[in-house]
């Protein structure tokens, strides 16, 4: 064999190493840990592959009804890859006052959500969560509650939505197809 040979054949697995190792990271969004509604870790790389929308919620806002469409959009679209992650938070007007248990309670009679819930979190300020200090610097802070980050299957933040845009709305519906249609 040549010493070309040898080195072109070197070359190119060294590159499908670094392509197979790389899908297979979790990208620094996602490479964190969270809690769950009912206190257990949960490490969002198993989210790694899906496009998601990360959602700050809150029992006693406005906004609060969106809860609805949250649904309606995860059920459109979860066969297709798609997931829903809400975070419910207090640090906007004390509208989540609940504790874990009650917002589990809220969030199933209230509006049967069936997308993941974690445990209530601070999404601004000295105790931010580090998925939120991850969000905040690739797309700004949380401004209200139902903030929305748009996730890419790659883990990388694509879009921001203000809490007023209603989660079915075409921004938003569009959005979501062209990250799963990817």
């Amino acid at each position: 064999m040549s010493k070309t040979f040898i080195i072109y054949c070197l070359f190119f697995n060294a590159l499908f190493l670094s392509q197979t190792m790389n899908a297979n990271e979790c990208s620094h969004i996602l490479n964190t840990k969270v809690k769950d509604i009912n206190g257990q870790e949960v490490n969002l790389c198993q989210y790694q592959g899906k496009v998601l929308l990360i959602v700050n919620t809150a029992s006693k806002c406005g906004f609060t009804k969106q809860y609805t469409n949250l649904q309606n959009l995860y059920n459109k679209y979860k066969e297709n890859g798609f997931e829903v992650l809400a975070f419910p938070s207090n640090d906007f007007a004390n509208q989540e006052p609940a504790n874990n248990e009650q917002i589990q309670k809220f969030c199933k009679t209230e509006f049967n959500i069936t997308f993941p819930i974690f445990a209530k979190v601070h999404v601004k300020g000295k105790n931010q969560l580090e998925l939120y200090e991850k969000l905040s610097s690739a797309k700004g802070t949380a401004q209200w509650n139902f903030q929305k980050y748009l996730i890419n299957k790659k883990g990388q933040v694509v879009k921001k939505f203000a809490p007023w845009v209603n989660p079915v709305s075409k921004e938003i519906t569009n959005a979501i197809e062209e990250e799963l249609n990817k």
